[in-house]
């Protein structure tokens, strides 16, 4: 089954601006929202932050369809992965088959702020591979006694569960990390924009290397793929709404070390327009744009979350309900 889905923007749009345009995006016929879950924005100016827990209960209770989760969560400082356990099997109680836990590695700007002395990158790994499988532990067994490397419980119960355990995706963008969503996820999450050869010769390998290591098939696995999208008929606006986000843009040795929004800011407006949208498919017309998206699902992504960089999020969503989901639909029916 392939869906499409709207990219919650919690760092771009306060909480109840936000909740307005994704319960229109269920109104308009997307079939998930995800959101980001930020301590702090890409920018300090016009910045926001919202809580996803929190933002994420009143969604699930003002939609009725669509499925919602985190693109994604980091269970592994901010929160313990017990407290992550708990949240997401009261929103599975409360919205049941609706809710998506996706994880991650993290980001140092989301963290160090709080004193955490932020880790290599094999650590990180190791403690989101600890994380998931206590949080898999919590919500199958009870009176849950764990001694880890970087965790550790000790007669834990998760009392609230859903009859059906909460789909947890893993977001990778290394070959490691994406065999382990592979061999241990219900979901695997990346984003576009990249060298076409990253997902052909590297990133969907190890996927399947990790499916195939778990025993399971492909089809088992929701690949999901946030889709960077900037379409408008009008081309300069199009071009122009990129210019939020060009963070994006920044290579990891241009943002690796950089904590505080307002030098991210620097950093990102300082770019030209032409690097800056350089992730994003800037598009006019709506044929060309659903060509440029479709090649992400001839590599066999199954469920498209479309991030769209513009202030006018209403005027977007429209625009795809209107012309970009039904043509998207068509193609793969």
């Amino acid at each position: 089954m392939i869906r499409f889905g709207y990219k919650a923007s919690a760092e771009q749009f306060g909480p109840r601006e936000l909740l307005d345009y994704s319960v229109l995006a269920e109104d308009v016929g997307f079939d998930s929202v995800f959101v980001s879950d930020h301590l702090q924005p890409w920018r300090h100016d016009g910045g926001h932050a919202p809580n996803a827990l929190t933002w994420l209960g009143a969604l699930g209770a003002r939609t009725e369809r669509i499925v919602i989760g985190t693109s994604v969560l980091t269970p592994t400082f901010r929160y313990h992965p017990a407290v992550v356990a708990q949240a997401f099997a009261t929103l599975g109680c409360l919205f049941p088959q609706r809710v998506v836990l996706g994880v991650g590695s993290g980001e140092s700007m989301n963290e160090v702020p709080l004193g955490t002395e932020w880790p290599e990158a094999k650590e990180r790994f190791a403690r989101l591979r600890e994380a998931v499988s206590l949080i898999r532990t919590l919500w199958s067994e009870e009176r849950v006694s764990f001694e880890g490397t970087y965790y550790r419980t000790e007669k834990a119960t998760i009392y609230d569960r859903p009859e059906q355990p909460v789909p947890l995706y893993i977001a990778a963008s290394g070959p490691a990390a994406t065999r382990f969503a592979g061999r241990a996820g219900d979901g695997y999450i990346t984003t576009s924009g990249k060298a076409p050869s990253l997902y052909t010769d590297t990133l969907l390998p190890a996927v399947r290397e990790g499916v195939e290591k778990a025993g399971r098939a492909m089809s088992d696995l929701d690949l999901q793929i946030e889709v960077k999208v900037s379409f408008d008929p009008d081309a300069q606006r199009a071009l122009e709404d990129c210019r939020y986000w060009g963070a994006l843009a920044l290579s990891p040795d241009e943002k690796t070390g950089v904590e505080d929004p307002i030098e991210m800011q620097r950093l990102a407006d300082a770019l030209p327009i032409e690097r800056a949208s350089s992730r994003f498919i800037v598009s006019t017309d709506p044929d060309d744009h659903v060509e440029a998206i479709s090649r992400y699902l001839d590599l066999g992504f199954t469920h498209l979350v479309f991030h769209a960089p513009g202030p006018d999020q209403e005027r977007f969503l429209r625009l795809y309900g209107e012309e970009i989901l039904p043509r998207l639909r068509k193609r793969t029916s």
